[in-house]
């Protein structure tokens, strides 16, 4: 079995980051795991877009998903492209606070997190992707929380770690914030995927 995320936002939010503590929090629980970036030149507010995938057994490589189980929503600048690649039945657990109204998703799930709320609420005011992060792991079950707090302190380098804190206290509080397991990953059969992947 495998399962895909892709993750959109724009620069400056942590979506590289927290793609790579999910991917390194699934190795780190036994499964395999394959991160693709994808982002432009601008260093803040330009597109910056994840794609994780994470299996049962050894993946090829796929270093463009074409397309994708759920998706991880930060703000929706680039949301058009991702949707455009979301299969019938996925999910999307998205930023409440940026990403306003009703995201169009037809046959798919759709969880609204308020996370950059939450995150100023734990006094993490830049933690938001890391509250969304820990929603969405809680509705899908991919990873466990305590497996991304461990994933995340490996991953903070030692010039930052004054933020370790802050981003446990996100990742806990938006894990706490959502439906625990409203959409399981784990249940998620190869064989339906319509690329046989």
């Amino acid at each position: 079995m495998q399962t895909e995320v892709i993750m959109t936002g724009i620069g400056g939010q942590g979506i590289q980051l927290c793609a790579k503590t999910l991917a390194v929090a699934a190795t780190d629980e036994g499964r395999h795991a394959m991160l693709s970036a994808h982002y432009g030149g601008e260093m803040r507010g330009g597109q910056t877009e994840a794609s994780v995938v994470v299996g049962d057994a050894p993946l090829r490589a796929l270093p463009i998903l074409p397309s994708t189980w759920s998706a991880f929503v930060m703000h929706p600048n680039h949301w058009a492209s991702v949707c455009e690649r979301l299969r019938p039945g996925g999910v999307v657990v998205s930023n409440a606070d940026i990403v306003e109204g009703p995201l169009d998703v037809p046959g798919c799930a759709l969880y609204a997190v308020p996370a950059s709320s939450i995150a100023a609420a734990v006094s993490a005011p830049m933690g938001a992707a890391f509250v969304l992060l820990g929603a969405y792991c809680a509705v899908t079950g991919l990873v466990g929380v305590e497996s991304l707090v461990a994933a995340m302190r490996q991953l903070v380098p030692a010039y930052r770690t004054q933020h370790l804190v802050a981003n446990e206290a996100s990742l806990r509080a938006g894990d706490e914030a959502a439906p625990r397991l409203a959409a399981p990953a784990w249940g998620v059969s190869v064989a339906a995927h319509p690329d046989g992947r």
